[in-house]
């Protein structure tokens, strides 16, 4: 009996679109995160009387009224940068909690729940307004979403499944979420300050981000120039605690080293680490113990985005990668805004200011509640 031949194809990152407290589209986000900006501020959306802190990094300008959710604007402002797209695309979707502001209001109102708080009629919202025929599907992995479905993404393409893959993730700060972070003294009380000794908790933000990945082959038939490869991937669970992170990394190291490996490359090939970066005590601390255990004496220079962006809950990893694929083409990497005396295991390889890079590869990283773990390795110079 023959045996098909399996044609791995290799997998490019060809658009990317982002909105996020830094202004709309990635030039902007860029050249703010460069110049130490943060969007960061006091939080006017509803009253934080009651709450632990009153800071968040809010997109200007977003609408809503009873029958459209503030994720609509940021929809149409995503899907406005991104253009036209294959027919044949798939659809993945990253969202932890969707038209939350709209479930709220009708809960309060003691009124109709509005019918895209269910996921299947917000993704076919979603489709439609991007011309797509896949109906799609979300993936709701805590803070790791949109890193898990940009490697599930590579899959599909990897495997032959899909040709293109159309990732959108987007969250809201909500006071649903930001009472419940806010109730684990999750927290700062100030701007959060990421990897520094002196940080206090995070601070939460939002972000819609959209990134077409495609074959290669795919690629080149629509004339699209890759902005990097996605090369390697991994994800894992500590299994630890609900909301609290393995002390020893052991779950981050483990998807450090799957992806490692998809990517066929060796630790020392890393040239800067896009790192989760909440602020907060633990998360900070294990990031760094994991990163020491898997690159030893080769740690290559970290940084972190949520002290300009906020944690953007579901959409973060996608900003994040989005941000990675330009790192790789300008061999940069922004600071770490209010990282000003970095914990002792970061000391020389943090900081407030941007750092060349000399490499092919960049790893992003992202961790969230329920222990779970993405990685993904960007490659540049495709």
């Amino acid at each position: 009996m023959a045996v098909r031949e399996i044609v791995v194809s290799r997998v490019v990152i060809s658009k990317v679109a982002t909105v996020t407290a830094l202004g709309d589209g990635l030039d902007p986000l860029w050249q703010g995160l460069l110049d130490g900006e943060s969007g960061i501020a006091p939080l006017t959306r509803f009253s934080c009387e009651n709450y632990v802190s009153r800071y968040a990094a809010c997109i200007d300008n977003l609408q809503a009224s009873a029958e459209l959710s503030l994720l609509d604007t940021i929809l149409e402002r995503v899907a406005v940068q991104m253009g036209a797209l294959p027919e044949d695309c798939r659809l993945l979707v990253a969202s932890t909690k969707g038209e939350i502001d709209r479930l709220t209001m009708a809960c309060r109102q003691k009124g109709v729940i509005p019918p895209t708080a269910l996921f299947e009629l917000l993704l076919g919202k979603i489709s439609r307004r991007c011309s797509l025929t896949d109906p799609g599907c979300n993936i709701n992995a805590a803070c790791a979403s949109s890193t898990i479905a940009v490697a599930r993404a590579a899959a599909l393409i990897a495997a032959g499944e899909a040709e293109s893959v159309l990732v959108y993730a987007a969250d809201l700060v909500s006071e649903f979420v930001f009472s419940g972070f806010s109730a684990l003294q999750a927290l700062s009380n100030e701007p959060c300050r990421p990897f520094d000794q002196q940080r206090k908790g995070l601070t939460l933000g939002e972000a819609g981000v959209a990134l077409l990945l495609m074959s290669e082959e795919c690629a080149d038939r629509h004339a699209e120039a890759p902005l990097a490869c996605v090369a390697g991937w991994g994800v894992a669970n500590d299994a630890h605690h609900v909301t609290a992170p393995a002390r020893d990394g052991c779950g981050l190291i483990l998807a450090s080293n799957q992806a490692l490996k998809k990517a066929d490359i060796s630790a020392t090939q890393i040239a800067a680490i896009n790192t989760h970066g909440t602020g907060t005590l633990y998360n900070d601390a294990m990031e760094l113990t994991a990163f020491n255990a898997v690159f030893g004496e080769s740690l290559p220079p970290l940084h972190g985005v949520k002290g300009s962006l906020g944690h953007c809950l579901g959409a973060a990893g996608g900003v994040e990668i989005a941000i990675g694929c330009r790192s790789l083409q300008q061999q940069m990497i922004p600071g770490t805004v209010g990282c000003l005396d970095a914990e002792d295991a970061g000391q020389g390889k943090l900081g407030v200011t941007s750092q060349k890079i000399s490499g092919d590869y960049l790893l992003c990283s992202n961790s969230g509640f329920g222990g779970i773990n993405a990685v993904v390795i960007l490659q540049g110079s495709v």
